[in-house]
């Protein structure tokens, strides 16, 4: 009955073991190994995030702390297995454990090993990614200036591995290359956003169409219109997914070669869509987590055989030193789900050629095959290094597409009567796909004067900033409807107090913020590179964008007497920190304790130093920085920057919660404990707060009562504060010690007040 539970999926698939071993992709000798390694469980992997100087740091304190943990731990009798880094990943910065989440719980050491590994994550810090996956951005060879697409990027963790490598050089706020990140789901691309997001990049824009027919982009080079090129291209394309057996285990009940054979059409196309966007000399790698040469070699053989020289394999054989590979094979045969042979086009019957095509087979001419190098694809067979399946093949564009000799012009809509405008098709050889092209432009003068005309509305947008959704009703929007990305003018009156209260470089490209509205107030300032900035305005037409730039400023209520409205973001610190030269204290590591680990710290409680530096300073949003001391290695050593708030009597951190908890971990505080104490704390009840000030009037003196009534009032935010702290509330804690240094009768008074305008702030935002 149900009592146990779902039945066990039976790991058996008669069709696809025939299958394999007929193609002959594992070697006779390693089959039984490779079945067996399919039918064990994944062991988890996770990725410590590269580009951030943190990255030593977090594996110093994985490796002596959480790892020499775990050396002699036992769960339920059994020895805990200790986590390996990968051999072949560049500087121990990925690892795989065969610990599972029901084992992960038993222990009170796993446990909090458990909880780092959340934490982590949600900073961005810690990418959990398998391991195969890590693979094709590596070989992408990738510089800080390459303009890269991301052609099927959700969920995001390879896009994640894109932008981190960009940002190599953590000295450069602005790389001059940027990642535009594509799906066509659009609920997927909001998963995409988020995994971004944890990066805090200027030079990410995620984009929502179909792979296949993804529109050409056009940029401003020195005042003429260019079609965008890309220096490097992701295709990790949809697959049938037979690689992912060992965590995806209702595969093995679904496979047939059908699955195969449906998407080979589709990832053809989308590769072909690739390649005519490569710029001649850039990189492709093409990607599937299928074993099955369909979707494979055989897109690949096609692709080359089109391309007719254009493009070449290239051999990465001495890239990852320690990644153990299979070449890629250079004969199959195509196989249909009741188990039907074809080893050539011309024996496909006329009533199964619309399943079976002629891009499936392999070229029956030896020296053209030759030429294809084939080989140079590379296979990860599960059994090899404890992974999933995997195929890879990396491609360089020598010269431009043959059906693309003249470079395309810029992308022009023809006035409606002269034929189709968006689309050339031409069909390949065997007529099974199209490809897109760009337009020839109308030469007439009419035609000419009729576009301009067309085009008079969207250059009026562009000179005003506005980059919205397409207004053309041609393409429907589907998912959720965005709000425009408007550029700041030059002369916006909104940024002058800004540039002044925090001295800003003249340097600091102000061209380069948005606002995500068009009337009323702008709340947030966010902020993207130049070179995006160009894709945007020169693309609103044509491009559906999900999400792009960082939050840098925040308008605060209560900043405007200090003679600034807005308050520093701490998503945007790092971006903003080289440009700011005005309010910026630098704190030793005790006052960083004191700031992560206290809400609203007193003054009184930091060093002298810092209690000296803040005297002078107008109240406000500030800048807390820590810089290392090289003489002092027990201490953390990578610098860090905090956004924070001057009061009159207090200093704060408006950091999130999991940045916090990853601080203090680096530093060396049990965090373990404190975030117990804290939950403890949240479940106070009501009761308890009020028998507390009574005591508080009772008998305390008056800074006791100061900072217990602050505590009280920040515990009644601090759900609010640790994501996204409540604008107001420190200024508003502010006021209300002045008015208690002037009577403390009204200690009650006091907390229902505050509570109402937290309320009323957390609606307002």
């Amino acid at each position: 009955g149900w009592a146990g539970g779902y039945p066990e999926i039976v790991k058996e698939n008669e069709l696809f073991e025939r299958y394999y071993r007929e193609l002959g992709i594992v070697p006779a000798a390693e089959w039984d190994a490779f079945m067996a390694a399919l039918r064990e469980p994944l062991p988890a992997t996770l990725r410590i995030t590269g580009y951030r100087s943190h990255a030593k740091e977090i594996l110093h304190c994985l490796k002596e702390k959480y790892f020499r943990e775990l050396q002699d731990l036992e769960v339920d009798g059994q020895k805990v297995e200790m986590p390996q880094s990968l051999s072949w990943y560049p500087e121990e910065l990925a690892w795989h454990t065969n610990l599972s989440r029901k084992i992960l719980r038993k222990s009170p050491q796993l446990e909090k090993f458990h909880q780092f590994l959340v934490s982590e994550t949600e900073c961005g810090n810690i990418s959990r990614q398998e391991a195969v996956s890590m693979i094709p951005p590596l070989l992408l060879n990738i510089s800080p200036h390459h303009k890269i697409l991301d052609m099927c990027a959700a969920p995001g963790s390879k896009t994640a591995q894109l932008i981190e490598m960009l940002h190599a050089d953590m000295n450069v706020p602005f790389p001059k290359g940027f990642v535009i990140a594509n799906d066509v789901d659009n609920k997927r691309c909001y998963l995409l956003v988020h995994q971004a997001k944890r990066l805090n990049s200027p030079c990410i824009m995620v984009v929502n169409h179909d792979a296949s027919s993804i529109p050409n982009l056009q940029i401003d080079v020195d005042g003429r219109k260019e079609i965008l090129f890309y220096d490097r291209i992701l295709c990790d394309v949809p697959c049938s997914g037979d690689g992912t057996m060992r965590k995806n285990i209702d595969v093995w009940k679904k496979w047939t070669t059908q699955n195969s054979l449906q998407l080979h059409g589709l990832q053809l196309r989308i590769a072909t869509r690739g390649v005519e966007q490569l710029a001649e000399g850039g990189r492709m790698v093409y990607s599937t987590c299928s074993l099955n040469p369909i979707e494979n070699e055989a897109v690949i053989a096609a692709l080359l055989e089109k391309s007719q020289g254009a493009l070449e394999l290239a051999d990465v054989s001495s890239e990852l030193p320690g990644l153990k590979r299979m070449p890629g094979i250079t004969k199959w045969k195509v196989m249909l789900k009741d188990g039907q042979w074809f080893e050539e086009w011309k024996d496909v019957p006329s009533n199964r050629q619309t399943q079976i095509r002629p891009t499936m087979f392999p070229t029956k001419d030896e020296e053209k095959l030759k030429t294809m190098n084939l080989e140079r694809c590379l296979r990860i067979l599960p059994h090899h290094q404890n992974t999933g399946g995997f195929f890879v093949a990396v491609l360089i564009k020598k010269s431009p597409m043959p059906w693309n000799k003249r470079q395309p012009k810029v992308h022009q809509k023809l006035p409606k009567g002269t034929g189709d405008t968006e689309v050339a098709a031409i069909n390949s050889d065997n007529g099974s796909d199209s490809i897109t092209e760009e337009p020839i432009l109308a030469e007439n003068e009419e035609s000419k004067k009729m576009q301009e005309l067309q085009n008079l509305d969207t250059e009026q947008s562009k000179k005003e900033g506005v980059c919205g959704p397409p207004p053309s009703k041609k393409m429907k929007l589907f998912g959720f409807k965005e709000d425009p990305f408007v550029f700041l003018p030059e002369d916006d009156p909104l940024f002058l107090p800004i540039q002044k209260f925090y001295a800003l470089d003249p340097s600091f490209p102000k061209m380069n913020l948005l606002t995500r509205t068009q009337e009323g107030k702008k709340r947030q300032l966010y902020m993207v590179s130049k070179e995006l900035r160009n894709v945007l305005l020169n693309n609103s037409e044509k491009m559906k964008v999900i999400n792009t730039g960082i939050k840098v400023w925040s308008r605060n209520s209560d900043g405007e007497q200090f003679g600034c409205a807005f308050r520093l973001a701490q998503e945007g610190i790092y971006t903003l920190y080289p440009f700011i030269h005005a309010r910026i204290i630098n704190v030793c590591i005790e006052d960083v304790k004191i700031l992560l680990t206290q809400e609203n710290p007193f003054l009184s409680k930091f060093s002298s130093e810092t209690q000296k530096k803040v005297k002078d300073m107008a109240m406000g949003s500030i800048v807390l920085k820590y810089d290392p001391d090289p003489e002092k290695p027990g201490d953390l050593q990578c610098p860090i920057v905090l956004c924070g708030w001057q009061g009159k009597t207090s200093l704060r951190a408006f950091v999130p919660k999991n940045e916090r908890l990853h601080y203090l971990r680096m530093m060396g505080v049990e965090v373990f404990k404190a975030k117990r104490k804290e939950e403890e704390l949240e479940n106070k009840t009501e009761e308890e707060v009020q028998h507390r000030l009574a005591q508080t009037e009772e008998g305390m003196d008056v800074e006791d009562k100061e900072h217990d009534l602050v505590t009280k009032m920040e515990a009644e935010i601090r759900e609010e504060s640790s994501q996204s702290p409540v604008e107001s509330s420190a200024m508003e804690i502010e006021n209300k010690i002045e008015d208690l240094d002037q009577s403390s009768k009204n200690a009650n008074t006091h907390v229902s007040k505050e509570s109402k305008d937290t309320d009323a702030s957390n609606m307002k935002d």
